[in-house]
């Protein structure tokens, strides 16, 4: 089993085109929209995500714990470790986790819908924020699928959502802690909240 992630983030407002793209191409529905569901752990002396570590819990049509370390980022290719594990049970796990001195840094939100293509994943995710497209596999993969799919020229991001979600905070002045539709509504995300200072 391979424990590194490879991906390429894209900001695709409209995933209507995409769509089309992939079933152009034969590409295979494995997972139709779904509500994704996050929480982001942070240890007592809170150096998990100031050192590029995740630790995350995820709830969709099931539940996985995942860990992350910080990688490296080429042309807005993000490669680096992870390792995740199907939970039988979200509650329990989030109960394992705090006894185990982890707590509940923040939650997060997106619909998400997956297909495969190439041996590759190709996710259309709408965040609370705006919509983007993520293609996972090995990177010579994921530059062809670019081409395949017109997203040579899409903007590409090397940041993580939570990252995305840091920068909008601070270039809109929001305070919230949590990453969510609720948050978001009446509020417009432009395209420049997304840049680093």
């Amino acid at each position: 089993m391979s424990y590194q992630e490879t991906e390429v983030k894209l900001y695709i407002p409209d995933h209507s085109a995409i769509e089309v793209h992939l079933n152009q191409l034969g590409a295979e529905l494995t997972a139709p929209r779904v509500l994704e569901y996050n929480v982001r752990y942070e240890n007592a002396d809170e150096t998990l995500t100031a050192n590029g570590i995740v630790v995350r819990l995820r709830r969709d049509s099931r539940a996985r714990l995942t860990y992350k370390e910080g990688g490296t980022v080429n042309n807005d290719v993000i490669s680096r470790y992870e390792a995740e594990v199907e939970v039988s049970d979200f509650d329990t796990m989030d109960t394992l986790l705090d006894k185990l001195g982890y707590h509940r840094a923040m939650t997060y939100e997106k619909y998400r819908t997956t297909y495969e293509l190439d041996n590759a994943e190709i996710v259309l995710d709408e965040m609370p924020y705006g919509n983007f497209v993520e293609i996972e596999g090995d990177a010579d993969t994921i530059h062809s699928l670019l081409q395949q799919l017109d997203l040579d020229e899409a903007t590409r991001y090397g940041a993580s959502y939570t990252k995305l979600f840091e920068r909008v905070k601070r270039h809109l002045g929001l305070t919230f802690r949590d990453l969510t539709f609720g948050n978001f509504e009446g509020i417009e995300v432009p395209t420049s909240a997304f840049d680093a200072d």
